[in-house]
């Protein structure tokens, strides 16, 4: 059976096409009924992922093709959830890279290639989006073969297939068709040469002898059998209501019966009695399974090795949300909620670690990067949590007696009259320009080496200096000696002095001190940041104050006061806006900035005197 079993991942940056890609397989295998309307993008079926546009979670699917059985996984493209990547990548014997034919490699290319070739897995390459005006599929080839060479690909691992292809019509070559690329050449198009591709250069699942081995790879739930271990099967036969062995070493077994089984089909799981070596399964019946975990024979229990995950490079503190509104709001608001559902989250998400902290109503989160924390906050959210959550913070290690902190590989695409004010701007946050190429396609390219926390709050800069017109896409490059201090936020803010029902009248009053971020009628409460200065210096102002009523005031006088549309901040951006004295209020409902210290009188004290010691 082995021998008819492709295990691939489907690796690509954000935007290439890679999810498409599976909807392409998917069709192409009859899983759709001839009146049945197909599903875009079928695999991102959580509500974030279809709102972004991008895959979040690895997921996994599986074709038949003739005698050939392709178990998929479809992996994310953003390099703050590289985990899903690295941990995937033990259950696949090959990779489909796709590639945009305009775009070309990108940094988060680069990442999840570089985790694939350490793993020394054969390669396919897709050019895709061949239909686009400004397609260069010959071009994006040779920058392919650089990236591999540059990665340190080995013999076997250079010479892979390449094909070109449109995945939104289903349609892929072998060889180049002629540019542009009718429509009557897509419609003459198929998934044949990426099946083809897939049987030669994906070697079938190597096989051991000997008892059973399956390790944990991703862990999912079902509402009927409840906790699902997936993971490719090693050795040995995997059978409905075996009794198995389960943990990481020889020391952290024990025992556990195997309730359920399945196999993928299509976008459905099969159930089985048995599956057998190289396949992948999903297994039901284990509580207390982790990712990480291998699943033995009962009799000869043996741990699998677990591909090490890199290190958290961001930290956020989560505590207790205490505003007056938190209650009206949200469902689950206590420490005791808020550490259950965080204790959850790093069951799946391996890349990610909660500590506690010397306050109960606190705890430390640390994650890949501001995406990989932000898609947690959300879905929180939308869980009915309420919580509140700090500044981003780096995470530093220190060796040899040397502190070291995170420094990012930054990749900027941006029109000629951008490129002096973005590479003034990365200076001041510790940044050094590595290289600059000349325009191509109209845009320069840049690359810088900048520390985490340098791009902390840059993020929402940019798009300012570049009138919305740049791209601007990192990966993490390891740890370097700490660069010294970063000024990050050039201005202050706007906070409200009173709580009750912002007016009209105060904030017109308000609005010559700065930019808002609240409208008429929005609840505030004292210590709330309603929007923000061009000075450095924070301004108390009372947002709720109303017109003194007299004899001569004309009916809906407020209402002919003009004020300027509010500054609308998305939650990454608000991630990056605060400061270190400042927090996020998380409700289903909405979220708030505020002051760590409401009180007016407290926090302008407390200011006082770090400046007297020089904070």
């Amino acid at each position: 059976m082995a021998k008819s079993i492709r295990n691939i991942a489907i690796i690509a940056h954000v935007d290439h096409g890679k999810t498409t890609v599976v909807d392409a397989l998917l069709r192409s295998a009859g899983l759709y009924r001839d009146n049945q309307k197909p599903v875009d993008q079928v695999m991102d079926s959580d509500q974030l992922e279809r709102e972004r546009g991008i895959t979040i979670m690895a997921k996994n699917t599986s074709i038949v093709d003739g005698d050939m059985v392709i178990n998929i996984v479809d992996t994310p493209g953003h390099h703050d959830f590289g985990g899903e990547v690295e941990r995937v990548l033990n259950m696949v014997d090959g990779i489909l890279l796709v590639v945009d034919a305009a775009e070309g490699p990108m940094p988060q290319t680069t990442f999840v290639l570089k985790k694939a070739l350490e793993h020394r897995l054969p390669a396919i390459v897709l050019i895709n989006k061949i239909d686009r005006a400004d397609a260069r599929p010959l071009v994006v080839e040779d920058l392919v073969l650089d990236l591999f060479i540059k990665l340190g690909a080995d013999d076997r691992q250079i010479e892979y297939p390449v094909l070109y292809g449109v995945a939104k019509r289903q349609a892929m070559f072998k060889d180049l068709p002629m540019l542009p690329v009718s429509d009557q050449t897509l419609r003459e198009g198929s998934v044949r040469p990426l099946l083809d591709a897939i049987r030669d250069a994906v070697p079938s699942p190597s096989v051991e002898e000997g008892p059973l081995q399956m390790l944990i790879s991703n862990l999912e739930y079902d509402a009927y059998v409840g906790r699902l271990a997936i993971g490719r099967i090693k050795r040995g036969t995997l059978r409905k209501n075996q009794a198995v062995a389960v943990g990481q070493s020889d020391t952290s077994f024990h025992n556990g019966k195997i309730t359920a089984l399945f196999r993928f089909a299509g976008l459905e799981r099969q159930p089985v009695d048995s599956v057998g070596a190289g396949d992948i399964a999903a297994v039901a019946g284990l509580p207390d399974a982790k990712i990480g975990d291998t699943i033995s024979d009962l009799d000869e229990p043996s741990a699998l090795p677990f591909t090490r995950i890199d290190e958290p490079t961001l930290e956020m503190t989560f505590r207790v949300n205490d505003s007056i509104y938190a209650s009206d709001e949200s469902t689950y608001l206590t420490s005791r909620h808020l550490r259950e559902r965080l204790q959850r989250e790093v069951l799946t998400n391996v890349s990610m670690v909660v500590e506690d902290t010397v306050d109960k109503d606190a705890f430390v989160v640390k994650g890949r990067g501001e995406l990989h924390l932000s898609i947690l906050i959300e879905n929180m959210r939308r869980e009915g949590y309420a919580f509140m959550v700090s500044k981003p913070r780096v995470v530093t290690k220190e060796e040899n007696g040397m502190l070291l902190e995170p420094v990012e590989l930054v990749t900027i695409d941006l029109p000629a009259e951008h490129v002096g004010s973005v590479i003034e701007k990365l200076g001041q946050r510790r940044g050094e320009l590595a290289n600059m190429f000349p325009p191509d396609r109209g845009l320069v390219r840049l690359e810088f080496s900048v520390p985490s926390r340098g791009l902390i709050g840059y993020r929402f800069q940019f798009l300012s200096d570049t009138k919305g017109t740049g791209t601007l896409n990192t990966t993490h490059a390891g740890f370097v000696p700490h660069k010294g201090s970063i000024e990050t936020r050039g201005h202050g803010v706007l906070v409200a002095t009173e709580t009750g029902e912002a007016t009209r009248y105060g904030l017109y009053q308000a609005e010559d001190r700065g930019e808002l971020f609240v409208t008429p009628g929005t609840p505030v409460y004292e210590g709330m940041i309603v929007g923000q200065t061009s000075a450095k210096l924070d301004v108390a102002i009372n947002v709720c104050r109303k017109k003194h009523v007299t004899n001569i005031r004309a009916a809906g006088a407020d209402e002919a006061l003009r004020l300027s549309p509010p500054v609308t901040l998305s939650l990454e951006q608000a991630m990056e806006f605060i400061s270190d004295d400042e927090l996020i209020e998380i409700t289903p409902v909405t979220f708030r900035l505020r002051k760590r210290i409401l009180n007016t009188g407290d926090r302008q004290r407390d200011e006082a005197r770090r400046r007297v010691q020089g904070q």
